[in-house]
């Protein structure tokens, strides 16, 4: 059965959701919500569907089931809010918002309406990733010791300068770490669990932001393992993200969201098989070419409204990611 979704937003986001709707048998696009009507004309025209400029008026479109939420990432609870209140589910852009506060509160709204509520963390779905989640798992890294995470990527000036929210605190809620860096926080929390203790250091470096271009910080792990953080948008001309894990049976390095070195002490089959490196260039463009990341998000939530299952980053698990990034921002401040 097709579920008919409405798209909130405008930017180049909303754009690349559209096509990754646009890629699924499945999902018809047959609304767009948002402050541009030039956009939302040109989006509709590409796309199909009815355009809005007010949120009420849009959440009452007929036949409307879902809402994939690609506005500023302040709005994100709010509008969330509103759809959950009209029984619509929720596919959220990350981060779910900018503070755990919000997120909660949609959490709640999204309960006491029996809807779903997911995040869009596409790295969770990427094949290389999930091979490495389960060498964690399958316990061939043994004990994990020790994390390296490095998003060292770059963004040109106007990037923020043609903004009205990027790198404000109101709207983008921080810098390098909630907008880039957050994918990365999500991955590190999803392999190696929760963090007990934060040190963190960060400074607005090159560009004329409210907001860090640049955060470094130290994790503890509850199983022990301690970790490093790097995320900044001041490193020209921007280089790929690289995770490294070393556990007392190996290290495993991730880069471009593949898996590069599997140095385990006790080799079996290599586990580096029918991997799909992603064409986007992040660590020098916000533009999204490749959309096989956000069509397996939004495929993987149709199937669980569908199935009456759990995306594969709920609402609560995308709360992690905020919860944490508040924590090394108040560290820095302590």
């Amino acid at each position: 059965m097709t579920i008919h979704v409405g798209l909130i937003g405008g930017g180049s986001i909303t754009s690349t959701h559209a096509r990754a709707c646009a890629a699924i048998p499945d999902a018809k696009i047959v609304a767009f919500c948002g402050a541009n009507p030039q956009k939302i004309e040109q989006l509709c025209h590409q796309f199909g569907g009815s355009a809005y400029t007010d949120l009420n008026s849009f959440l009452k479109h007929p036949s409307l089931e879902m809402v994939i939420i690609g506005s500023p990432s302040g709005l994100h609870a709010e509008q969330g809010m509103a759809a959950a209140q009209r029984g619509l589910h929720v596919l959220v852009e990350k981060p779910i918002d900018i503070t755990t506060s919000r997120a909660d509160a949609l959490l709640s709204e999204c309960q006491k309406a029996g809807v779903k509520l997911g995040v869009i963390f596409q790295d969770r779905l990427r094949p290389g990733i999930r091979q490495l989640k389960q060498l964690i798992v399958e316990g061939r890294l043994g004990k994990l010791l020790l994390a390296d995470a490095k998003v060292k990527w770059y963004r040109a000036p106007e990037y923020y300068s043609g903004s009205r929210w990027r790198g404000t605190w109101k709207l983008d809620g921080g810098g390098a770490l909630m907008n880039q860096g957050v994918h990365t926080v999500d991955l590190l929390l999803w392999l190696l669990g929760d963090v007990t203790t934060v040190e963190a250091r960060t400074r607005t470096l090159l560009h004329s932001i409210q907001t860090e271009d640049t955060a470094i910080a130290l994790l503890e792990f509850s199983s022990g393992a301690l970790g490093v953080l790097q995320a900044t948008t001041a490193a020209y001309p921007g280089y790929a993200r690289r995770v490294e894990i070393t556990g007392t049976e190996g290290t495993v390095i991730l880069e471009n969201d593949l898996l590069i070195t599997t140095g385990l002490r006790n080799a079996q089959p290599n586990p580096v098989t029918n991997q799909s490196p992603d064409q986007n260039a992040s660590a020098a463009s916000p533009l999204v070419d490749d959309i096989r990341g956000h069509q397996r998000v939004i495929e993987d939530f149709i199937g669980a409204i569908r199935n009456g299952g759990t995306p594969a980053c709920d609402g609560h698990e995308g709360r992690r990611s905020v919860a944490l990034i508040e924590r090394i921002y108040a560290a820095f401040l302590a």
